[in-house]
């Protein structure tokens, strides 16, 4: 097992941050990664607590992006990157209708019948 982000707070403004990627060893691992998470977040492997997850990545995000000095240029990064995968994705997706899979959408804090928490 991998630790993928820990974030614990001790006090009103003392966080700490914990993983085992190493971005220096090895920065395709982050890209690797954004795949897996992506896969993941499609699939009934999504634990059903999306909502308060999402909520926190997008804090840690704008957080980040406010104290960035390039963030317009972060931005447009993110943007291509998300823009990339979301159309490999779909490219997946149908090429896996297309051999006979069925795709199912449900919402967020939507699980199908079969979904266990």
């Amino acid at each position: 097992m991998k630790k993928v982000l820990e974030v614990l707070q001790y006090g009103e403004t003392d966080f700490r941050f914990n993983t085992d990627f190493d971005v220096k060893k090895n920065p395709d691992a982050i890209a690797a990664l954004v795949l897996k998470i992506a896969m993941a977040m499609g699939t009934s492997l999504w634990g059903g607590n999306e909502q308060s997850v999402l909520a926190v990545l997008r804090a840690m995000t704008v957080a980040d992006l406010a104290l960035t000095v390039n963030r317009k240029e972060l931005i447009q990064v993110m943007e291509h990157d998300a823009t990339m995968l979301a159309r490999a994705l779909e490219r997946a997706r149908k090429e896996f209708v297309r051999a006979g899979g069925e795709v199912q959408v449900f919402g967020p804090g939507v699980a199908s019948s079969g979904h266990r928490s």
